[in-house]
């Protein structure tokens, strides 16, 4: 069983992760009917978290759980990334990227990931880039940033705060669980919201679903 490994910590932003989180947990929309990625919440203890929405969230596991083969994606969310307990969970982002396993930063995250140097040598994006040359003096990564709301290079997905819907798609994608026809129909529904792309949604999956 491969899991979307879910760091949560104070401050962070719920609706940013809240489209990857729940079609990943969910698998309503999967080609593969009754699959989905569970979704397990870690943190550096299993002390509970207050996110930016109020929501208390207990982990349910440790950082010493996650493991490559284990590994479906780990997400990290935007928060208040500052705090120093949180570079454990940047370790492991680099072990899991050198592994070739999946991981996705979001906003607050991407400055960590700066910080720590994982985006001086690839394609990505973050709130802008003065946002992380500001929070992050030691990158090295401006000829790799790229000015869109999401952005995937291989097994590492970045997001601006205003892109957790491409965030999704992106992951989706990557994790190859919906055709490309249900992953291009959900998209310009939640995009748009238009009713002629909900149904296009629902005539992509299959009978028996």
């Amino acid at each position: 069983m491969k899991y979307a490994y879910t760091y949560v910590l104070d401050t962070m932003a719920d609706w940013e992760i809240g489209y990857a989180i729940a079609e990943l947990n969910s698998g309503r929309f999967f080609q593969k009917p009754g699959e989905r990625v569970p979704v397990k919440t870690v943190s550096v203890t299993k002390d509970p978290i207050t996110s930016s929405g109020g929501m208390t969230v207990l982990p349910d596991t440790t950082l010493d759980e996650i493991r490559p083969e284990t590994t479906a994606v780990l997400l990290l969310p935007g928060a208040d990334w500052d705090q120093p307990q949180h570079a454990p969970i940047v370790d492991k982002a680099r072990e899991l990227l050198a592994s070739g396993a999946n991981v996705a930063a979001i906003c607050g995250a991407t400055s960590a990931l700066a910080r720590a140097g994982l985006l001086d040598s690839r394609p990505h994006t973050s709130n802008s880039l003065d946002y992380l040359k500001m929070v992050a003096p030691t990158y090295k990564g401006e000829a790799f940033y790229r000015d869109e709301p999401a952005v995937a290079d291989g097994n590492l997905i970045t997001a601006s705060s205003a892109g957790g819907l491409l965030f999704a798609r992106y992951i989706l994608a990557r994790l190859g669980v919906c055709s490309q026809e249900t992953l291009e129909a959900w998209y310009h529904y939640f995009n748009t919201g238009d009713a002629h792309y909900f149904y296009a949604l629902m005539q992509t999956l299959p009978a028996s679903s």
